[in-house]
């Protein structure tokens, strides 16, 4: 399974996502860091036609063509490479600011071996980031509790059938449609996001149902030995439905939506209105 994950470089964003226990950096963001090109994917074009004419080298062999999100939301399959691949391709950007992006990115390789080593490391990186953020302590403390439900739920899912990205962006989406009434891209788009994410700009009743729709889903899928991609299709949907009604129960007595336009650390939006019942 991947897990993507935006990277930040002297304010400049480099997109980069888990794959093979290692991190695998999109080859386009890192010639628009190091090059400020206009057009970053023709500079990557002409630079692999370049290369090849003169060094006989086929920089496309150090890639592999992964989904990495758009500015649009939506994921495309993309050129990223790993790093050392990404170190070959440095070599080949003449460009003053490679050695200080070499420094980082060796970094950032040596932070990954780290936390493989010792898994807490990640999670206390992920909280620092948060508090920098300027998160309060008690949303960080749900945000991390929730992703620690949600990687043993895709876990399960991996051990019981679920084979492709796809596979897992299904089942998300059965659960999200069922808890909230709207599945991931329209929850994201209904809050003004793009890239960013979803659970990041949830506040606190949104990460509990949220957490409560995925551990009944986990719960479902243990109790009854679930096999399979349509049955794990029928427990999401399940697990979703039990935070659904929830949510409900709960907006029927506020007299308010829990699903919020407001963006975490942003002026708050008004509620959506609930539909005549």
């Amino acid at each position: 399974m991947e897990t993507t994950k935006i990277a930040l470089f002297k304010g400049k964003q480099i997109r980069k996502v888990l794959y093979g226990n290692e991190w695998w950096f999109s080859v386009v963001d890192v010639v628009t860091v190091l090059t400020d090109s206009m057009n970053p994917r023709d500079y990557w074009f002409k630079m692999k036609i370049r290369v090849k004419d003169e060094d006989g080298m086929e920089l496309s062999t150090l890639c592999r063509q992964l989904k990495l999100e758009s500015s649009d939301g939506k994921k495309y399959t993309t050129d990223c490479s790993n790093t050392e691949g990404i170190f070959r391709i440095i070599q080949s950007i003449p460009s003053p600011k490679a050695e200080p992006f070499k420094r980082w990115l060796a970094k950032v390789g040596y932070e990954r071996i780290q936390e493989i080593e010792d898994p807490e490391l990640a999670t206390k990186r992920t909280r620092l980031l948060y508090k920098l953020k300027g998160y309060p302590d008690e949303w960080i403390e749900k945000r991390m509790r929730g992703i620690a439900i949600r990687e043993e739920l895709t876990n399960e899912w991996q051990n019981r059938g679920a084979q492709e990205k796809k596979d897992y962006e299904i089942l998300t989406s059965e659960i999200s449609q069922a808890a909230f009434g709207l599945t991931p891209t329209e929850y994201k788009k209904y809050k003004g996001l793009k890239r960013e994410n979803l659970r990041d700009h949830m506040d606190d009743f949104e990460l509990i149902f949220t957490m409560l729709s995925e551990r009944a889903t986990t719960e479902i899928h243990r109790t009854e030995d679930s096999q399979g991609i349509q049955k794990l299709k029928k427990d999401a949907r399940e697990g979703g439905d039990i935070a659904g009604n929830a949510r409900k129960q709960l907006e029927k007595r506020l007299g308010k939506s829990i699903v919020s336009k407001t963006n975490y650390l942003k002026k708050p939006a008004e509620p959506r209105k609930l539909p005549k019942r």
